[in-house]
């Protein structure tokens, strides 16, 4: 039986429209959730940025970045801040100029992770040297065996002379939470304005912090036993700002 032109035409129209809803609410959904951080004082949100590109060269599992050229894609971003504080992550700055990756972070409570999604690694070490030219507080943090299913270790040195190594673990929901497996204090930090080199080491169960090339900690964490991940680097605001790192190179190689 032929349907009649009119109602063919009203069918038609509300295929179409149909349709058109439907991509909409694709697009619309594809930015997922957003995450939150738990943490003992605030409940920070990770935003995504596009990441800085560099024209030409292959990703190396193994390399030495000294910052001559932008960022590749190879490099993927991530801030994390509490977004009902007055945090503004559009006073935060990343790029490499000069031979140096330079983070400059105006605005309080934010952290900018990047993380190097080329190679996922099992037994690592990875390496920085930085020269703080801001505030006299700031945490600088070294990464390895990222897992976007299950978290990260996070090896985290403040210009105040304390250190912390965390695990930290993504929760359901979108949610994060740090969680501490070792911290203290060495007078091996430079502190305030200066230049440190710092190295973490992940080898099988055991996690190592080097601070100026000497041992300053290290630890069996066999309760969340990450075995594989991406490695990465970030820097951190916290009360005082401005923060300005220079980072002068980053290396990632066998430990």
């Amino acid at each position: 039986m032929k349907v009649p032109r009119p109602l063919f035409l009203s069918i038609l129209l509300l295929l179409i429209a149909g349709l058109a809803f439907g991509c909409q609410s694709a697009q619309d959904d594809s930015t997922g959730p957003k995450a939150v951080v738990e943490r003992p004082t605030e409940t920070p949100r990770p935003t995504e940025t596009p990441a800085p590109q560099r024209e030409g060269g292959e990703a190396q599992a193994f390399f030495a970045e000294e910052f001559d050229d932008p960022l590749s894609e190879d490099w993927t971003p991530f801030m994390i801040y509490d977004e009902n504080s007055l945090t503004d992550p559009d006073r935060v700055k990343v790029q490499a100029e000069g031979g140096e990756l330079v983070w400059n972070l105006d605005t309080k409570d934010l952290a900018y992770y990047l993380f190097y999604k080329a190679y996922s690694y099992q037994d690592v070490k990875v390496e920085t040297r930085v020269d703080n030219r801001g505030v006299n507080n700031n945490p600088v943090s070294l990464i390895c065996r990222y897992d976007p299913d299950e978290g990260w270790y996070e090896f985290n040195i403040a210009s105040n002379g304390l250190y912390n190594v965390y695990f930290m673990e993504i929760l359901g929901g979108g949610k994060f939470r740090y969680n501490r497996v070792v911290n203290g204090g060495s007078l091996a930090i430079k502190q305030g304005k200066g230049v440190n080199e710092y190295t973490a080491v992940c080898q099988g169960d055991s996690l190592t912090l080097y601070i100026n090339g000497e041992k300053v900690a290290s630890t069996k964490e066999v309760k969340y036993a990450l075995s594989e991940g991406q490695v990465g680097v970030g820097v951190a605001s916290q009360n005082s700002v401005p923060v300005a790192i220079e980072m002068d190179w980053f290396r990632v190689s066998e430990p």
